[in-house]
C-alpha cells in the first residue's frame, strides 16, 4: 500500500521540479541562452605590462688588491655594515719563489744604493772642491735618490708578502678589506681557506662579497614592443610582487631601452622603474614583479563587457531588447578599453541592460 501511494507523489514532485526550474530560466532571460547585462559604472584603466624583477639600484663587487687565502670573514649575508666596516681579513700566501724573489730585490736594491751613496758623498766632496760641475753632481744625486725609492718600494713589497700590510704614501695598507659604501650584503661568494685572485690592470679578480643599498630598488624588466610606443619616462606604475602580494608598492618609469631584443621569438624592449612607494614588508632583491603601467585613466564612467559590442563600418552597436521583447540593435559610442571592459560614452544609460547571445557552438 505505501509503495503504491509513494510512486505517483515521487512523480508529481519532479514535474514540480522540472516546471520550476523552466521558470526560473525563463525569469532570468535564460531562453534560448540569451542573458541581460546590466550598463556598470567605474575605473576602465588603460595599462602596458612589464615582466621582470627586483633589482638594487647600486651593486658592488668587493675584491681584494692582494693576493692570499681568506682567514677571516667577519660578516653574514644580511648583515647592514657601514663605510670603513671590515668584512674579509686576507693571508697572503706567497710561493717559495715569489718569496725568494722579493727578499733578492731587497738585497739588490740595498747593493746598489750603498754603491750610489758612495758615489754620491765623493761627488760631493769634488763639487766642493770645485773639481766636478753643477751637472755631473746633479746626475749622481738623481741616481742615489732613484734607488733608494727602489729599496723603499722593495722593502714595502716585501713586507706585503710577509705580514700582508705597510705604509705606503702614509697609507695604512693590510690584509683587512674595509667596506667602501653603507649598504647590506646579499652574498658571500668565498669562506675562509679559499685562494683569493687580486683586482689588477690585467684580471678581474675574485669578488668576495656583493653589497649593496637595499633602501634604493628599482625593476628591472621587459615590455612588448605592442606597448613600447605608449609608454613615456615619468609614468607611474603599480608594482605587484608574487611573494608580497598584498603590498601597494609604486614606482616611476625612468629609463625606456631605444634597442629591441628578441626573446622567445617575441620582441621586447628594456624598462627600468624606480620604487618610490613601498608597504611595511621587507622587498628583496631578485623578488619576480609584474610592473602595470598606467597609459591612460577613465574614472567614474559607464561600461560593459567589451565581448558585447559589435563593429560595423567603423561604428559600434550592442543590441537591446526593445518595448515589444525583440532584439535590436543600438549605435553607442565607446571609449577607452582595458581589454575586457569598454568605455560608453553615449548611447546606454546607467542600468540599462545589454543582450548577451549564447556562444556559437563549433560544428
Amino acid at each position: 500500500m505505501f509503495k503504491k501511494i509513494f510512486i505517483p507523489v515521487l512523480i508529481v514532485v519532479i514535474i514540480a521540479a522540472v516546471i520550476f526550474l523552466k521558470a526560473k530560466n525563463s525569469s532570468n532571460g535564460n531562453d534560448n541562452g540569451i542573458k541581460m547585462i546590466k550598463v556598470q559604472r567605474g575605473d576602465i584603466v588603460e595599462n602596458a605590462l612589464a615582466i621582470g624583477r627586483i633589482e638594487p639600484k647600486k651593486e658592488i663587487a668587493v675584491k681584494s688588491k692582494i693576493s692570499g687565502i681568506v682567514k677571516t670573514v667577519f660578516v653574514e649575508v644580511g648583515d647592514v655594515v657601514k663605510i670603513g666596516e671590515p668584512l674579509l681579513e686576507i693571508k697572503p700566501d706567497p710561493t717559495p719563489l715569489e718569496f725568494a724573489e722579493a727578499k733578492r730585490n731587497v738585497e739588490m736594491a740595498g747593493v746598489n744604493l750603498e754603491r750610489a751613496e758612495n758615489e754620491y758623498n765623493r761627488m760631493k766632496k769634488l763639487l766642493n772642491d770645485n773639481l766636478v760641475s753643477q751637472q755631473d753632481f746633479d746626475a749622481t744625486e738623481n741616481e742615489f735618490k732613484q734607488l733608494r725609492l727602489r729599496v723603499k718600494i722593495a722593502l714595502e713589497r716585501l713586507a706585503l708578502i710577509e705580514e700582508g700590510k705597510t705604509t705606503i704614501a702614509d697609507l695604512q695598507v693590510d690584509t683587512v678589506i674595509k667596506s667602501p659604501v653603507e649598504g647590506t650584503i646579499l652574498e658571500r661568494r668565498v669562506n675562509e681557506g679559499d685562494p683569493v685572485v687580486p683586482l689588477t690592470s690585467y684580471q678581474a679578480g675574485t669578488e668576495l662579497l656583493l653589497l649593496a643599498d637595499m633602501s634604493s630598488l628599482i625593476f628591472k624588466g621587459t615590455v612588448d614592443e605592442i606597448d613600447v610606443g605608449k609608454l613615456e619616462e615619468g609614468m607611474t606604475a603599480e608594482l605587484k610582487i608574487g611573494a608580497i602580494p598584498d603590498e601597494k608598492i609604486f614606482g616611476t618609469l625612468t629609463k625606456i631601452s631605444p634597442k629591441a631584443k628578441q626573446q622567445e621569438n617575441a620582441t621586447l624592449f628594456d624598462v627600468e622603474i624606480e620604487i618610490t612607494q613601498r608597504g611595511k614588508k621587507m622587498i628583496r632583491a631578485g623578488y619576480s614583479t609584474n610592473a602595470e603601467l598606467v597609459i591612460n585613466k577613465a574614472e567614474n564612467t559607464l561600461f560593459i563587457p567589451e565581448r558585447l559590442v559589435e563593429f560595423n563600418e567603423e561604428k559600434a552597436y550592442v543590441e537591446v531588447m526593445g518595448d515589444n521583447g525583440e532584439i535590436i540593435k543600438r549605435e553607442v559610442g565607446i571609449g577607452l578599453s582595458d581589454g575586457i571592459n569598454v568605455e560608453i560614452k553615449e548611447g546606454l544609460a546607467e542600468g540599462e541592460e545589454v543582450v548577451e547571445r549564447p556562444p556559437k557552438e563549433i560544428e
